[in-house]
């Protein structure tokens, strides 16, 4: 009698610890899905006014943020993310987890890439995923740990893995460590998700740096600069804004204005031949 227990009770009590699972994971879902401040945010700010102004203060750490890149423009939307894990845990590991398809499209990362962002590659772990279910698994691990700053997942094209359910897991990892999560994606469209902002980025004009001298400006390389949209934001509004990335600080800023040459005029136009015939008559 020892060996076989009562199956009625034990199956009640599996019933209710399964019943109490289910209502502790709605409650927590609830939470996250109310609009309130009823998870506390702790939040850096990025360096341009009017980005942190429509932030409340900054970037939120301990949540998932996703970047989109304007159309296949993976460069830009990879120097965004670098910036944001920048400022969000500039001295703590940086966990990378790759699809390995990212690696065929946009090629490998570059550590010396990563050092010219101001970014110390010392710092970062790269993870390669044989395809999106394995890329969810490790950085739903790696969010599991406190020790990490940042985790970025960078997965290519239409993953229908990454749906709402995936993207929750992700962001309860990342309100239950304080680990920020960073969802790269590539040749996708914004499907619904617990995302607490969305970006979708693409180069902009980039100024020649001046260090150089004017003579030389032609062969150096400018501040990187990206064109941010900022189109879901859960606790303020959204925009769109030019910010650069400055390398040293590693903060964004606006843009400086940045004076072009104007060439002179041809003394052969019509209007100027007409002016300089009427000041010979007066003269």
């Amino acid at each position: 009698m020892i060996l076989s227990p009562n199956r009625s009770h034990f199956g009640g009590s599996c019933d209710t610890a399964r019943t109490n699972m289910l209502a502790s994971l709605r409650s927590r879902l609830e939470r996250l899905e109310t609009p309130g401040e009823t998870h506390v945010l702790n939040r850096v700010p990025l360096g341009h006014a009017a980005a942190d102004a429509a932030l409340r203060g900054g970037l939120a750490t301990g949540a998932m943020h996703e970047v989109f890149a304007q159309g296949r423009q993976s460069g830009a939307a990879t120097g965004l993310v670098v910036g944001f894990a920048g400022r969000l845990s500039p001295r703590r590991p940086l966990v990378w987890v790759r699809q390995d398809f990212c690696e065929i499209e946009s090629g490998a990362l570059s550590m010396s890439g990563l050092s010219e962002l101001g970014f110390d590659p010392r710092l970062m772990v790269s993870v390669r995923a044989f395809n999106v279910d394995t890329a969810l698994r490790s950085t739903a691990d790696a969010l599991a740990c406190d020790a990490v700053g940042t985790v970025v997942l960078e997965v290519w094209g239409e993953a229908r893995q990454f749906d709402l359910v995936a993207s929750r897991k992700l962001t309860l990892a990342a309100q239950a460590s304080g680990v920020s999560c960073l969802v790269l994606r590539v040749a996708a469209e914004p499907q619904p998700s617990t995302a607490e902002t969305r970006w979708i980025v693409q180069a902009a004009r980039s100024p020649p740096a001046r260090s150089l001298g004017p003579e030389m400006s032609w062969c150096a390389w400018g501040a990187p600069v990206f064109d941010a949209q900022l189109v879901r934001n859960r606790h303020g509004p959204v925009g769109q804004w030019i910010m650069e990335w400055k390398c040293d600080e590693r903060l964004f800023s606006e843009p400086a204005p940045y004076p072009q040459p104007v060439a002179a005029a041809p003394v052969h136009r019509s209007h100027q031949a007409a002016t300089r015939a009427l000041q010979r008559r007066v003269g």
